[in-house]
């Protein structure tokens, strides 16, 4: 059994051709680190693998453990949960359908431990109301993560942040002051 396979990444992918006698097998999407890589450049399959992980977790450890007050469920929810299924969010590029999808799944960890079933007729809003009104969304947890990402590549690539900067070796930058 061979171990190698290709991938390539692009909007329009194509097979990989080699050189070698054995060719290796061409896929469509991997595994790697926890993140599913896809030739698309979509992260839709790992929004959602991320999310089944997080439900799954959900189910097993904190609607099955004690019961617990409502904030320290919360927070469960939010330490636990949404680590799993944000894990590499830092680096998605979110479209229309992957922040409806997680703003689904928030719904429905919320609905979970407010006991709401899928049958009963209580809207999103109530189930919003129902919760601590300071608690962020899932989608501004993934801007915060994301500006926290860039601040730190920032301050620990000096090049990459003269790169985004503008700024190159030898330029010389001109302060006007209006007085």
């Amino acid at each position: 059994m061979e171990k190698t396979k290709v991938m390539r990444i692009s909007r329009q992918p194509s097979p990989v051709q080699t050189t070698a006698q054995n060719q290796p097998e061409n896929v469509k999407y991997f595994n790697y680190s926890g993140s599913m890589i896809t030739d698309n450049v979509r992260w839709t399959r790992a929004i959602t693998s991320r999310t089944v992980m997080a439900k799954t977790s959900l189910n097993k450890q904190v609607l099955t453990s004690a019961n617990w007050i409502k904030h320290v469920r919360n927070k469960l929810v939010k330490c636990y949960i949404w680590s799993i299924a944000l894990h590499g969010s830092e680096s998605w590029t979110l479209r229309t359908v992957d922040q409806k999808s997680l703003e689904s799944f928030q719904m429905w960890c919320w609905r979970r431990m407010e006991k709401i079933c899928w049958t009963d007729d209580v809207r999103n809003v109530e189930v919003l109301q129902r919760r601590v009104k300071k608690e962020s969304n899932i989608l501004q947890t993934i801007k915060t993560w994301k500006a926290n990402w860039i601040g730190y590549i920032l301050h620990r690539n000096r090049l990459l942040k003269h790169v985004i900067e503008g700024k190159r070796a030898g330029r010389v930058e001109v302060t006007v002051r209006r007085g």
